[in-house]
């Protein structure tokens, strides 16, 4: 980090901290060291600040850029690697796909995290078996491999680790046990090759485990370059001039304190209303994994990549407009009340952040057919 960049953030502390204690009345943020201003006379829907573009090499140091895929091996909890392959990735993607890793057949990883809506169902809460709704807005799949844990509450330290969980969740798959899903898998002809070409060293290939490095292994790839990326890597026009004020705001109110490195979040846990309290109380995030006082009301951060198509917004999904989100974040995070251009401003960024699908990698894939003793849908 460049000694100029820990002076710029020395600074938005600074200033963050005293318009959070500071009572009524709304204070102008302090320019950028580096801000260039400039009139956009006449130019409707222009912004009248823009980022220096000598300052490039500063973004792209402390954002930094997605990679093509995320960890070239799965890295098991006592030193023990599992290569990423493409029988793996292969095998992956089928089960995300099957509705049969159900008790009732009808939902897989699919039906919540949506790979053709970036990663999410648009619902404030997702169904789950016999419509039951869950308690947290599901997050999105894509650049989930660059999180530091999965969940809203981080209880799942890997990707393979969150790939277990709604399998066996009462209120989402509600498949009865491991054992269960093993069951069904062997019942399948097809999964017996495809998990013997995926684990050709392991005695028996079908177990939970290897489920859930497959699943890893196809989710670790669903990663969502945009135009942002396009701009860090210098071409200046990949950008309009108010998406480039939005990124100056952006980083001028205080939000890289928490949304920050390539997939602007998913880094760290954060109290939300370290500031001004969070409305809703009644899930208290983090401290129903750990229990710990410090932890009530602390979430995993996510991540702002694809943020304008993954709404609704927040764990309780609680708003709907992506303006009101920021608004919101201003205030809790900040103290902040931000004028409604710099709310347009940043709005305009954030959809910069949008990125392209992998519509060939996310083909749902033909699925190996029912073998004779493959159990049948469970309603009950």
């Amino acid at each position: 980090m460049s000694m100029r960049w820990r002076l710029f953030m020395s600074a938005i502390l600074v200033s963050a901290a005293a318009t959070a204690f500071a009572g009524c009345g709304r204070r102008e943020s302090p320019p950028l060291p580096f801000q260039a201003e400039k009139e956009k006379k006449g130019a409707a829907g222009k912004s009248d600040v823009v980022l220096a573009d000598l300052d490039l090499a500063d973004m792209k140091n402390n954002f930094g850029t997605l990679p093509v895929k995320y960890d070239l091996e799965i890295k098991g909890k006592e030193g023990t690697s599992s290569a990423i392959t493409p029988e793996k990735v292969d095998l992956g993607r089928m089960l995300y796909f099957d509705t049969r890793l159900s008790k009732n057949q009808d939902l897989s990883c699919n039906s919540c995290h949506d790979l053709t809506k970036y990663g999410v169902d648009g619902t404030k809460f997702s169904k789950g078996h016999k419509g039951q709704l869950g308690g947290r807005n599901s997050p999105t799949v894509y650049n989930a491999g660059s999180h530091v844990a999965q969940f809203w509450d981080g209880r799942a330290g890997t990707l393979e680790d969150q790939a277990k969980g709604p399998i066996l969740n009462p209120v989402e798959m509600a498949m009865k046990d491991e054992a269960s899903v093993v069951e069904v898998l062997e019942s399948i002809p097809g999964y017996e090759d495809a998990f013997k070409k995926a684990f050709p060293d392991d005695k028996e290939p079908i177990t939970y485990d290897n489920l859930a490095k497959a699943i890893g292994a196809f989710e670790r790839q669903l990663v969502t370059p945009s135009r942002f990326d396009k701009y860090l890597a210098g071409d200046k026009s990949a950008l309009s001039d108010q998406e480039r004020a939005g990124l100056t705001k952006f980083v001028q109110n205080g939000c890289t304190s928490c949304h920050s490195g390539a997939s602007l979040g998913g880094s760290t846990y954060q109290r939300l209303g370290l500031i001004k309290a969070y409305p809703n109380q009644k899930d208290l995030g983090r401290y129903e994994v750990t229990k710990k006082d410090e932890d009530k009301m602390v979430f995993r951060v996510p991540t702002l990549r694809n943020v304008a198509e993954t709404g609704p917004w927040f764990h309780d999904g609680s708003f709907d407009r992506l303006e009101a989100t920021v608004q919101a974040m201003a205030f809790h995070q900040l103290g902040k009340d931000l004028p409604e251009k710099d709310v347009a401003d940043i709005v305009a960024f954030l959809k910069s952040l949008t990125g392209e699908i992998p519509r060939d990698y996310i083909k749902m894939p033909a699925l190996p057919p029912n073998g004779e003793k493959t159990p049948k849908p469970d309603p009950t």
